[in-house]
């Protein structure tokens, strides 16, 4: 592209160069070729008509020189480096508070694998950066037109492997601010950095500098900014780093493509531009990083290659765009730079505005600026350029010693100080003694490091080896003071107008509560809705924000919302400016609270891996957020089919959980159970029949589980049989289950308690046998826990389990008792926490409640078992040998049932032989013979006075009840 004219230029560098090569390499190789294509391409970049200029991102030094060359040129069109669908947001930066993030954000991905989602895209933009200066002067200019020419958000995933934008290098900071981008890919103008990790390990060691943003910050902004180079040394300066950076890049090819490809997309994009608009390439400016304006791909310039690139089209998925606010903190995080760098140059930048009295752009109504009443004029005519450009400055600078500003000994007293006071309010034992020391070493370590002035980075080592001893006594080391010190971290905010609609309803609808939202930090509010009504909305859009948002963004503090019940008064810790970030990003899935919510509860229902119980769990929140029944309704039906097709007993003890809270809620709150409830309890009442041998005997199913399952069956038993089902399915499952487990046996035995097949007294003998057995004694805690789970579907079980505990403890010997108790108790610590309450509370209403009645006391179950019928039969022998005391008491009642029973001989006298026989049983023989035959009776009827059958199967089972009606008659 150049030619023999063009080259003299730099000819004189070039034979230096090559001087250069011969004496360190022994003669012509690789290095005269890498240092001769440096000097290629600076001339090169230099020729181009359309002007380029390359900046770094986040540095003063590019700032300055941009804020001079606008001022300078006044361009008409500035073509930047940054992703072309965010144009649109750009104006929005002016109702901000800087640092903020352009995003582009994909929560429904297409085109894309689904692991990748949600796709985001940040571009961080600060005060003290090239690109900033170059949109305010753009927006605010009238006549000014600012392109974006950088590849789209979706050709980002397109082109980058998911893989491939971890940033190299520096320990990236830790906290809350360090993490405001999220997992987003950055978007960096200027993304200068050596990717030869040998030559930035040379760099830092000949440097004698720690990290890259320290050997950035000395040999490049200090000699580039603050009016040390003009705007042609600039230029060729950048483009001489840049092109070395290039030239040593490692062979990453998908790296390489990847650089290559948005180089040719950039000047695709400027070439449509100008060949649409007719616009003069001089009246241009093309700001992009120093690593791309170096560029060698054939598409460059405006006269480069045209037609053999092809732009791909977007993929299907949908973008929202919106601003986040970011902070130092988290633009180091993202692009791996030293901790307190941006702080440092925010801080130079502010320096070196007042050192040079350069008036930077900034736009207008931008927060934390002053109102300026002038208007900006119309962009004025491009300076007519020079007709050669401008020479060799490389040369000059090259061979120009480094500049040593002189010791401001009264900033560094200053810097001193300063650190000293606030180590003192964190806790450090730091006197005037160290603020000297401070002072001193910081001068030593810059002469040790070939600087006269201690830079930022000097004084923090300084102050780390002085005052920071063995431990730290607060939650900030001195490090972090610096940091602090130096600027400390700045946090941008995104104003009420460039907030989504979603974000702006929230804070419209909060408004109420008279605090001032926006604001970071953790504020208290006050919800007392019995005064005032109308703070019950400002409730519910609380407790939809907890639903949604990261924990800590509105946290309760009094008040809770459960099924059923509202609080009538709250206290809120509400951090809502804090979450500022992931505010924005509900208002790309929806409009209003209300919709995102909705949403997310189908996805959570409707998705691949719900289970039953995350579909219960949705329709609950439905219920307490949304209190419709037509989602609640259409999530229950679907919960049906989830529960169909489930073949696994994992989640039945969730399942248990919820399906009672929501029967319960429907009950009380309802005038009848809706149907989806009903035919989910007869649903899972056959479903949980069904899978209940197979859950006895599977080795993967806990014992939890299982006893959740029976508690669903016992406890919906009553509900599930109105409804239709069958007990004898229940009957069956349980019979046909045979468990190995101890635990799973044991609940085994209490689920047969429950359906009447195993008798009390029973399973105490089995407890018993158990004990008596040396060889189950060892597996005896095993079936405790068992007993333990099973409370859960049998609650009455609890004084037998008592009883089983304390027989254990009462009868087995301390070194049989001893080895296997911490096995009982981490077991039932670990499988029956929650049930552990209801067996103390048994155990207490059994024991008694003193110590001194222990020693006389007798448990329950060791007392004699007395016939509950043995007291009235023994008083009426004794006391009432003929009939019980009632019947004289009231004659009038007692001769009316004799009357109905067509007894009419009246009152027998005392003394007097009882009656053969009742005269009822004569008159009416078909029915006696009827109860004689259901009742097993075979004998015939006795004849005339003979005695009466010995065999009658009611008298022996109910001797008690026999005794009285004989007596009864008797008496009549």
């Amino acid at each position: 592209m150049s030619g023999p004219q063009e080259n003299m230029s730099f000819a004189a560098l070039r034979g230096q160069l090559q001087e250069a090569a011969a004496t360190f390499a022994g003669g012509q190789d690789a290095l005269e070729g890498i240092l001769l294509g440096m000097v290629d391409d600076v001339d090169r970049a230099v020729r181009e008509p359309l002007e380029i200029f390359p900046v770094c991102h986040h540095s003063p030094a590019s700032a300055l020189a941009m804020a001079r060359r606008l001022r300078e040129k006044q361009p008409k069109v500035v073509y930047l480096e940054l992703c072309e669908d965010m144009a649109p947001l750009l104006t929005e930066l002016r109702n901000c508070r800087l640092p903020v993030a352009v995003q582009a954000f994909a929560g429904d991905i297409d085109g894309f694998p689904q692991e990748w989602a949600p796709l985001s895209v940040v571009a961080p933009i600060t005060e003290a950066s090239a690109e900033y200066q170059a949109i305010a002067y753009a927006l605010d200019t009238p006549g000014v037109e600012l392109v974006l020419v950088d590849r789209s958000s979706d050709h980002v995933f397109q082109w980058d492997s998911r893989g491939d934008h971890t940033p190299e290098g520096d320990e990236p900071p830790d906290g809350a601010e360090a993490a405001l981008h999220g997992e987003a890919v950055g978007v960096e103008i200027g993304d200068l950095r050596p990717r030869f990790a040998e030559l930035e390990e040379h760099l830092l060691r000949h440097g004698k500098v720690r990290h890259w943003s320290e050997w950035w910050h000395q040999y490049v902004e200090v000699p580039l900014g603050g009016g040390a180079a003009d705007h042609d040394t600039y230029r060729q300066v950048m483009f001489l780093i840049g092109s070395l950076f290039r030239r040593l890049a490692p062979g990453d090819g998908t790296r390489v493509r990847v650089d290559e490809d948005r180089e040719r997309y950039m000047w695709t994009r400027m070439r449509e531009h100008l060949a649409a608009t007719g616009t003069d390439p001089e009246d241009c400016l093309y700001v992009c990083g120093a690593f791309h304006a170096a560029s060698r791909v054939e598409e460059f310039g405006v006269h480069g290659t045209s037609g053999t690139f092809t732009i791909s089209p977007r993929t299907a998925t949908t973008w929202q765009y919106g601003l986040i606010p970011s902070s130092h903190a988290a633009i180091e995080a993202q692009f791996g730079l030293a901790a307190g760098s941006v702080s440092i140059a925010a801080t130079e930048w502010a320096k070196s505005l007042k050192r040079t009295r350069v008036k930077p752009y900034r736009l207008d109504g931008q927060a934390g600026t002053k109102k300026s009443g002038k208007k900006t004029a119309a962009a004025a005519p491009a300076v007519p350029a020079p007709p050669a450009a401008a020479g060799d400055r490389l040369s000059g600078f090259l061979r120009r010693p480094p500049v040593l500003d002189a010791l401001d000994e009264a900033e560094l007293l200053g810097w001193s100080v300063e650190i000293v006071r606030a180590a003192r309010r964190n806790g450090y034992l730091a006197s005037t003694a160290d603020a000297i020391a401070v002072f001193e070493t910081s001068i030593l370590l810059a002469g040790m490091r070939d600087r006269a002035k201690p830079t930022p980075y000097d004084f923090q080592d300084a102050a780390v080896t002085c005052i920071e001893k063995d431990s730290v006594p607060g939650r900030r080391d001195v490090r972090r003071l610096v940091e602090i010190m130096m600027g400390g971290d700045r946090i941008g905010q995104v104003g009420y107008e460039a907030l989504p609609p979603l974000a702006r309803d929230v804070y419209d609808r909060l408004e109420p509560l008279g605090l001032k939202l926006q604001q970071r930090g953790v504020q208290r509010a006050l919800l007392d809705m019995t005064s005032r009504p109308e703070l019950e909305a400002c409730s519910d859009v609380l407790w939809m924000l907890r639903r949604l948002m990261p924990q800590g963004a509105a946290r309760p503090i009094m008040g809770e919302r459960r099924l059923g019940e509202r609080s009538i008064q709250e206290s809120w810790d509400l951090a809502i400016g804090t979450h500022q970030r992931a505010l924005i990003e509900l208002g790309y899935e929806g409009v209003s609270l209300e919709q995102v919510l909705e949403q997310r509860l189908r996805r959570d229902a409707y998705g691949p891996q719900a289970t039953t119980a995350a579909v219960l769990a949705a329709v609950e929140d439905t219920l307490l957020y949304l209190r419709g029944r037509r989602l609640a309704d259409e999530l229950g039906r679907h919960a049906l089919k989830v529960l169909a097709a489930e073949r696994s007993v994992d989640g039945a003890p969730e399942v248990l959980r919820r399906a009672r809270a929501l029967l319960a809620y429907y009950r009380t709150h309802e005038p009848a159970l809706p149907g989806w409830i009903e035919s989910f309890v007869r649903t899972g009442y056959a479903h949980y029949c069904t899978l209940l041998p197979t859950a006895f005997r599977d080795e993967d199913a806990t014992v939890g589980q299982v006893a959740a399952m029976l508690g669903f069956l016992f406890s919906m038993e009553s509900l599930a049989l109105s409804l239709g089902c069958d007990r004898a399915q229940l009957e069956l499952a349980v019979a046909q289950c045979h468990p190995e487990d101890p635990e799973k046996t044991a609940l085994l035995w209490a689920a047969q308690v429950q359906l009447g097949t195993l008798s009390r007294a029973q399973l105490r003998d089995r407890c018993a046998e158990m004990l008596d057995n040396p060889l189950v004694v060892p597996a005896y805690p095993r079936y405790l826990s068992g007993f333990v789970h099973a409370l859960e579907p049998v609650p009455g079980l609890a004084d037998v389990v008592v009883e089983a505990v304390s027989n254990a403890f009462g009868r087995l010997p301390d070194a049989v008792l001893l080895p296997w108790l911490p096995l009982l108790i981490s077991t039932l610590r670990s499988g029956a926490a929650d049930l552990a309450p209801l067996l103390i509370r048994e155990a207490g209403r059994i024991f008694p409640g003193r110590l001194e009645a222990l020693d006389a006391w007798v448990p329950p179950w060791r007392m004699p078992r007395a016939d509950p019928f043995a007291v009235s039969r023994a008083g009426r022998s004794v006391a009432a040998p003929r009939g019980a005391a009632l019947l004289p008491v009231h004659p009038a009642a007692c001769d009316a049932v004799a009357g109905l029973l067509g007894c009419r001989k009246g009152w027998s006298e005392p003394g007097a032989p009882a009656p053969a026989g009742v005269g009822v049983l004569a008159a009416h023989p078909a029915t006696c013979d009827a109860v004689a035959e259901l009742l097993g009776c075979d004998g015939a009827w006795a004849a005339g006075s003979g005695p009466s059958p010995a065999g009658a199967v009611l008298t022996t089972r109910h001797p008690v009840t026999s005794e009285a009606l004989e007596s009864l008659l008797a008496r009549a």
